[in-house]
């Protein structure tokens, strides 16, 4: 077994992974963004490095940066959990050549299976059914419509290394093709780094079906059943549960073997997972993640068997212990995402302060995050905060435990998706297992999730006071401590500095000089006032049309209009990214555009005036 694993994310799957490696005696290292220098998964490592700035771009995806990391840790392994670099077959190719392990599967496997095209062809081979389109990139929009032509509308453009339902854009008229086309690409390279699409046609109404698959370097592969996925909005998973409630047990069993056949064929090794779109009866091949899923959690609860764990044994070189008739399916389990968004807004994300978390407990419930009370959510990364599994006998007992779970998880200071997953608990169609990939966004009335989020969104938070109406501060005269942040080389270390009867210290940064090991050279600080402001400083907003702004926080992938262009109501002045999804950034009335504010690659924040119209 390895003595020290570097686990190249951040969030609470990186607080999972760390958690196995503690498990198995493992020493664990954390790499962070500057917009991370306090988050959960630094606070647990044994030892932490910062990668770059809050741009995933320039940090968690900087392949020489985490390589580096590890080198200067001594680590002998890395993880990559999920998303970031986890399915980035070039980034484990460079592992595998490094000192370093790579666990997961081999670069050549994630190449074959990772890319779709790759992987629709291999499956193939396996006499796996797969859905109608292409094994090759297509290079064009016209490209497109020529094989729209042949399927017949609608088709699906795929990013060939995406994923989540990121670089996946369903095209329904020949009108929308050339748009489509572009944001597919656009999407691919920015996420996956890769702007390769491929074409397919697209199912109506599906369920969401995967199969999570162990393989050892051995020879042996094994099924741990399936999860259902269905419910969805915008192509990402919201809520998962394993077993499907869709599946008979003929249709159980074969999707499992086709799953193991398609890995075999791939030669592939460690946990991955095979995605079946299922309908009227009959399963189509979709994808391989090739990489721990989000959903893991729902299998570990109902088969007892910790996918992470055997990750990092199999890279180990462990043989699987298990034969595929002892996987059992023993009860039912469901993962909530708990996200933070606005569910009355379009799951638009959330930023804030968790001024009150509280998760809950109790037999059946199992809660992964890496937050705690007081932490800032911001928009950076992906909106997700925490998952809630509840397990239980059967799926009737699941639910009535969810009903219960949920209502205990106390949250304040910021909007998540708590109230949706109470109202889904009372919804007829998911109660009963019927729901598709589509009953969210194009079914489920949205009024239900606005008077939802009404009923049992988070109440306002005040400060609070002792009795004698006096704030809780400390006194003045009594010890002061403060905590800094230092780095050395790029190494993260906590010094606590405590001074008695003193005033309260000036903010201070910790400036490292450089020298010493382990922390130990010497250390200056100085005072960090307030950033002087100027009318020179500040963007100065001509005239008096409508101001179209920011309505999160994000980074601008694209500004589609000029000054002096003519727009109307409702076009899209800016394509803002904001944890992982693309925003539309539209305005409410017509007009000339005066002033454009920003360009591509910005940061924006909250509020921030994009563009100006008369």
């Amino acid at each position: 077994m390895f003595s020290k694993v570097l686990v190249a994310n951040r969030g609470e799957i990186a607080l999972r992974v760390m958690r196995a490696c503690r498990d198995l005696g493992v020493r664990t290292v954390a790499v962070y963004s500057d917009a991370d220098k306090h988050a959960g998964h630094v606070r647990y490592a044994d030892e932490a490095y910062n990668v770059g700035p809050a741009r995933a771009a320039d940090s968690y995806l900087d392949h020489e940066a985490v390589i580096e990391a590890g080198r200067k840790a001594g680590a002998d392994a890395v993880h990559p959990g999920y998303g970031f670099l986890a399915e980035n077959a070039e980034f484990a190719r460079k592992v595998e050549e490094s000192e370093l392990t790579w666990i997961g599967p081999s670069a050549d496997a994630m190449e074959r299976l990772g890319e779709k095209t790759k992987a629709r062809a291999l499956m193939q081979e396996a006499d796996v059914p797969v859905v109608p389109g292409t094994t090759e990139p297509v290079e064009s929009a016209e490209e497109v419509k020529q094989i729209a032509e042949e399927y017949g509308y609608p088709v699906a453009i795929k990013a060939e290394g995406g994923g989540g339902g990121r670089g996946l854009k369903v095209v329904r008229s020949e009108d929308e093709v050339e748009e489509q086309f572009e944001t597919a690409q656009r999407e691919g390279e920015a996420y996956f780094d890769n702007a390769s699409v491929y074409v397919e046609k697209y199912l109506e109404a599906p369920r969401h079906v995967e199969v999570q698959i162990l393989a050892d370097e051995h020879g042996n592969v094994r099924h741990l059943g399936e999860r259902d996925c269905s419910l969805q909005r915008r192509h990402q998973k919201v809520i998962e549960e394993a077993p499907s409630p869709a599946l008979d047990a003929d249709l159980r069993e074969r999707i499992g073997e086709a799953a193991r056949r398609g890995v075999r064929e791939a030669d592939y090794t460690n946990a991955g997972t095979v995605e079946f779109l299922v309908e009227d009866g009959e399963f189509y091949f979709m994808e391989v993640n090739t990489r721990i899923q989000v959903e893991h959690t729902a299998t570990e609860e109902v088969t007892g068997i910790d996918v992470v764990k055997w990750q990092l044994r199999v890279a180990a070189g462990d043989e699987l212990d298990f034969a595929q008739e002892d996987v059992e399916i023993d009860g039912h389990a469901i993962e909530y995402r708990i996200n933070a968004e606005d569910a009355a807004n379009d799951f638009a994300p959330a930023t804030g302060s968790l001024e009150t978390y509280d998760p809950p407990g109790g037999i059946g419930v199992r809660v992964d995050d890496a937050v705690r009370q007081g932490d800032e959510i911001g928009g950076d990364y992906d909106s997700m905060i925490a998952k809630l599994i509840v397990s239980a006998g059967d799926r009737e007992e699941c639910l009535a435990r969810s009903e219960r779970a949920l209502s205990e998880f106390e949250i304040e200071g910021i909007q998540t998706i708590v109230p949706f997953h109470r109202l889904m608990l009372t919804d007829e169609a998911f109660r009963a297992g019927e729901h598709t990939t589509k009953y969210l966004d194009e079914e489920l009335d949205r009024e239900r999730i606005d008077q939802a989020v009404e009923k049992w969104g988070s109440a306002d938070t005040v400060a609070t006071a002792d009795a004698d109406g006096e704030s809780d501060e400390t006194d003045a005269e009594e010890v002061t401590e403060r905590e800094f942040i230092v780095e050395v080389n790029g190494k993260r270390f906590e010094v606590n500095l405590e001074e008695r009867g003193a005033p309260p210290m000036p903010e201070v940064e910790a400036i490292s000089n450089g020298g010493g090991a382990g922390g130990q050279g010497a250390q200056a600080t100085r005072s960090r006032p307030e950033e002087a402001t100027s009318e020179d400083d500040e963007v100065v907003i001509e005239g008096e049309g409508e101001q179209v702004a920011a309505e999160m926080q994000g980074t601008i992938l694209s500004v589609e209009v000029e000054e002096g262009e003519e727009v109307a109501a409702g076009d899209v002045v800016c394509v803002l990214e904001a944890m992982k999804m693309e925003n539309d950034i539209v305005t409410e009335r017509g007009g000339t555009v005066t002033q454009v504010l920003v360009e591509e690659g910005d940061s924006a924040d909250m509020g921030d005036v994009l563009v100006v119209l008369e």
